[in-house]
């Protein structure tokens, strides 16, 4: 009798909710995890003192990746966490001095700076300002510098959003907080490693960063904190990371973040560039094969590996349902727990509803293959003429 062979996977083209381990960097963990095993913070023993110098080289690895001083960096379980460290830090710590903080944010941010503020703004110790965006999804930088100059304990400005794939004037961004010295939080979670950063020289008080969005694994990231800055630590327990984020440190997870760090480095140009080709390929394919297909956000400066799409007429759901054993594509951000609810991002836009229905967002990496974005653009476009087959009938 003949085994069965194993069923093909489907095609993965959600890069913007996680990414593959690169191998590198899970060979690289597992040394960590069962030969230099030791605890950092044990430097009675070789096994401490060599877990402490590839802690050393991971923030050295961080550092020279978003051009920051190895200093800076604070290490967290990833993103979210580091988002929350720095609200909910500086919040703390302007009530400390006998302030009410007034936080200014784009209403495109991810759910970890959008809820973290509500939930603050709710027990009435903070005043939120929101900043102005288009239909495209950019930024009114004109309503951004009027509100930093009226004041401001914090300003929240992702440098690449998790849907549309818009990357943010960052620098630009950075130069008007410095005039008005403003704290400026930048959530790079999408950023990082896909394009280039520079903490210091573009005016960024805080950097949140998500290891799993470039390669690495998931439940790994950090926070750089600029020299000079304290925050008010959310989580307290032996005062490790100079006493803003305290307990034992991840070492595989820092050392697996640390290698992503120094591989993009060196591949994040080439990579990108050829992950933007194959975008473009699967958008011109689709286009051909689905003339009122609609695309969201701003094509003039967006990740490369992004593309968001609308199909008038044809909900979302329905194309998931018909692809979702051959094509891993999603209807929006991960970032929700699963909870089926319309984007708060494309809402913010003020697009029609019949848009933000028939929306998907497909993410590319660099795994991603020519054939694999040939036959996505035929099962995607074949499941769209077989729905509207059936809403003509």
């Amino acid at each position: 009798m003949t085994a069965k062979a194993d069923p093909k996977p489907p095609i993965y083209l959600d890069y913007h909710a996680t990414t593959p381990v690169d191998p590198r960097v899970a060979k690289l963990m597992l040394h960590y995890m069962t030969t230099e095993f030791g605890n950092a913070s044990s430097t009675d023993h070789i096994y401490g003192d060599l877990a402490a110098k590839a802690l050393s080289q991971a923030r050295s690895q961080v550092a020279e990746l978003v051009g920051a001083s190895s200093r800076e960096v604070i290490f967290t379980s990833g993103a979210t966490e580091s988002i929350n460290l720095a609200i909910q830090g500086t919040v703390h710590e302007q009530i400390n001095n006998g302030n009410k903080p007034r936080i200014a944010f784009s209403p495109l941010e991810h759910k970890a700076v959008l809820d973290t503020c509500q939930a603050i703004a709710k027990k009435g110790l903070t005043e939120l300002v929101h900043l102005k965006i288009d239909s495209k999804g950019r930024l009114n930088l004109e309503h951004l510098e009027q509100a930093c100059k009226q004041g401001l304990s914090l300003l929240c400005v992702m440098a690449a959003n998790n849907e549309i794939g818009n990357i943010y004037p960052i620098r630009a961004i950075g130069e008007i907080a410095q005039k008005y010295n403003i704290p400026f939080l930048c959530d790079a979670s999408q950023a990082v490693g896909k394009i280039p950063i520079d903490f210091e020289q573009w005016g960024i008080t805080y950097l949140a960063i998500s290891g799993h969005k470039f390669y690495a694994p998931k439940g790994i990231g950090a926070l750089v904190v600029r020299k000079g800055h304290q925050l008010e630590p959310i989580i307290f327990g032996g005062g490790h990371q100079k006493g803003m984020r305290s307990g034992t440190l991840n070492v595989p997870g820092i050392v697996g973040l640390g290698e992503a760090c120094r591989l993009r480095q060196l591949e994040m140009a080439e990579d990108e560039q050829a992950i933007a080709l194959l975008r473009d390929k699967l958008q011109n394919f689709l286009q051909e094969k689905i003339p009122n297909m609609v695309v969201n956000g701003d094509l003039s400066s967006r990740l490369g590996g992004n593309l968001h799409i609308s199909i008038p007429e044809i909900p979302n759901s329905a194309i998931i349902a018909r692809v979702r054993d051959r094509l891993a594509i999603s209807t929006g951000s991960a970032c929700s727990s699963g909870v089926a609810a319309p984007s708060h991002v494309l809402r913010a836009m003020n697009l029609s509803e019949e848009l933000i229905e028939g929306s998907l967002r497909i993410g590319l990496g660099k795994f991603t293959t020519e054939e694999e974005i040939e036959q996505s653009a035929e099962i995607i476009s074949d499941a769209v003429k077989r729905i509207d087959r059936l809403m003509s009938i």
